[in-house]
């Protein structure tokens, strides 16, 4: 016990020694001496997005369109064009986008692990710009995707240094409301369910001859 009491005390005492606080329990550093790396109110801003619906909604609409669509595209080694594949995911994507005009979306651009952190970094919002593009030709609006985020070749699917096809990708996800819709202003994501409700009970049109009718026969 004696000895694991003193290999414990080096422990810290070296790591104190070294400059790197990184090794030290917490509860033996100085008050202090940990500087926030950029999390500090993230949980009073999600308490407070809980409360007032919005978290709660967007997390609703982020798993139905995960369900609902392919969220993800892949490309070739060293490339940001769509190939045919591509652009038919995102075709799927953009039809689902369509009918929620409240809602915004992100784009994330990925690579695999061969190349250097900061080209891959380039080569990532490459990807994520091509998917935003190709969305807009598809009659979204700009205002509603956002391409801002590279994760490079810090996230992989496969863990592996070669080539992985299935690293190199894109992900499209539901990050939030348009700002001042008027859906959104008055009764958020119940709206959205509303309109859907109301639209599903309408019969499809048919074309007969030269009239066109509704509902049965």
């Amino acid at each position: 016990m004696y000895k694991k009491l003193a290999a414990l005390a080096l422990l810290l005492i070296t790591a104190c020694s070294d400059g790197d606080n990184s090794a030290v329990p917490s509860w033996v550093r100085e008050s202090g001496s940990v500087i926030d790396s950029g999390t500090f109110g993230s949980a009073t801003a999600n308490n407070i997005g809980i409360q007032n619906g919005d978290k709660s909604y967007v997390l609703s609409l982020a798993t139905r369109f995960a369900e609902e669509v392919p969220t993800m595209v892949n490309f070739d080694f060293d490339s940001s064009v769509l190939d045919q594949n591509a652009r038919t995911v995102l075709r799927q994507q953009a039809e689902w986008i369509r009918q929620f005009p409240e809602v915004r979306f992100k784009v994330y651009g990925h690579t695999d692990a061969v190349g250097s952190n900061s080209y891959n970094k380039s080569l990532g919002m490459r990807r994520a710009r091509a998917v935003v593009s190709y969305l807009s030709s598809q009659g979204i609006g700009r205002d509603r995707l956002e391409a801002v985020v590279s994760l490079g070749k810090t996230q992989p699917l496969i863990a592996t240094g070669n080539r992985e096809r299935r690293n190199r990708r894109t992900v499209t996800e539901v990050t939030g409301f348009v700002s001042r819709h008027p859906n959104i202003l008055d009764g958020r994501y119940a709206s959205v369910i509303y309109r859907e409700y109301v639209a599903s009970a309408v019969p499809p049109t048919k074309i007969t001859g030269l009239s066109i009718t509704s509902g049965s026969e």
